[in-house]
Parts: C-alpha cells; sequence; structure tokens
C-alpha cells in the first residue's frame, strides 16, 4: 500500500535528501535539518520518531517518487522505435542510480530488516521489468531485436554493474582520469552508460540496420 506524505512530512524529507546528498548521512545532523527546514527539533521524533527511522521514510518517499518519475518517462517515450526506447531506458536507471548514491549504504544495512522497504524496491523492479518485457516484445516484432533475453536479467545487469561501478570508485577511478570528483562521476557515468548499452544490444542481438 502506497503511504501518503503530509506537506510537512514532504517538506522535511526534501531537505533531508538535499541535504544527506550533500554531506552524507553521518555528516547531516538533526539540527542540520530542522535548521534549513525552519521547524523545531521536536518535529523529527513527533513526525518520524528519529533520524534512522525518518531515512526509513526517506527512502520510502524517494522510491514512490521514482517510480512515478519512471512511469511519466516511460509513457513519453512509448511511442518511440524499440532501439531508442531501450537506450533511454538504461540511460534513466543509471542517471538515477548514480542521482541518489547515497541511498546505497543505507539500503543494504536496512533491507535486512525493513520489510516495507524491500516491497516498495521490489513494486519498482517489476515495474522496470514490465517496461523492458514490452520493449523487447516490441523490438523482436519489429525485426530489430533478434534474441529476447529475460527481462530480469537485463535490470540485473544494468542495475549490478551501476552498483558496482559507485561501491569500487578505487578501482573505478584508474580507468576514469579525472580532475576532481565531479568531473569523476560524470565521465564514470558515461562511460558505464556506454559499456551497459553494447551489453545488452548484444544480448538482444541488435540489428542496426
Amino acid at each position: 500500500m502506497k503511504k501518503k506524505f503530509t506537506e510537512k512530512q514532504t517538506k522535511i524529507l526534501d531537505v533531508a535528501e538535499e541535504l544527506i546528498a550533500k554531506k552524507g548521512y553521518d555528516g547531516t545532523s538533526v539540527r542540520d535539518i530542522c535548521t534549513k527546514a525552519n521547524i523545531n527539533v521536536a518535529m523529527i521524533s513527533y513526525y518520524f520518531g528519529s533520524k534512522e527511522k525518518m531515512m526509513s521514510y526517506l527512502y520510502k518517499y524517494r522510491v514512490q517518487r521514482t517510480k512515478e518519475s519512471f512511469s511519466e518517462f516511460a509513457q513519453t517515450i512509448k511511442e518511440g522505435k524499440p532501439e531508442m526506447q531501450m537506450k533511454e531506458i538504461i540511460n534513466y536507471i543509471i542517471s538515477l542510480l548514480f542521482k541518489y548514491s547515497y541511498f546505497h549504504g543505507f539500503v543494504t544495512q536496512e533491507m535486512r530488516t525493513l520489510d516495507n522497504v524491500k516491497d516498495d524496491l521490489l513494486e519498482f523492479y517489476q515495474t522496470c521489468v514490465a517496461r523492458l518485457d514490452e520493449i523487447i516484445k516490441r523490438g523482436i516484432i519489429a525485426g530489430v531485436f533478434h534474441n529476447a533475453p529475460k527481462s530480469e536479467d537485463i535490470l540485473t545487469l544494468i542495475i549490478g554493474s551501476t552498483l558496482f561501478v559507485l561501491r569500487n570508485k578505487n578501482f573505478y577511478e584508474i580507468y576514469v582520469p579525472a580532475n576532481n570528483e565531479a568531473q569523476y562521476t560524470k565521465e564514470s557515468e558515461q562511460k558505464l552508460k556506454n559499456s551497459t548499452l553494447l551489453s545488452v544490444f548484444a544480448l538482444l542481438d541488435y540489428d542496426a540496420d
């Protein structure tokens, strides 16, 4: 069941997400969040219970928003050619994972105990798989894809490759020369998109002609 957030909760979560993205979870205090949101510290306890529980709410909120934006995005490209749709979906998912990379450590820890978090994420994954499946079937019918790999395997390839890059910066940065963090993030994201596209289209036996 989709959890509804109040306007006040949404405001706090938006602020918390902005600060945590910049300073990290440990580097962001409840007081930082309250100061920027212009609320009393007691409001965090009132609305969420604790900073740790607030992160659970924030993850649920982010997944809900992501599912909505993904559905809207998929709708905007639905009339495009299958190969274009596949490329855009891959780029979109990778961009999302890079944009919200600060969640990964939290999710790894909390997924062990929070069933509601697992359920939300599972629903999003299934939405992605269903959309990929539609694109593959259209590509086969159109004659541009000559092989039909399982959509769940393609999603695993996309997400697994992205998480590897995000969690192993010390390795990946050897192959992505950059002068600063911003440049590294941009270049590594593009490198990953290019290699993932090559891999997925090879699995699809894509006929560019």
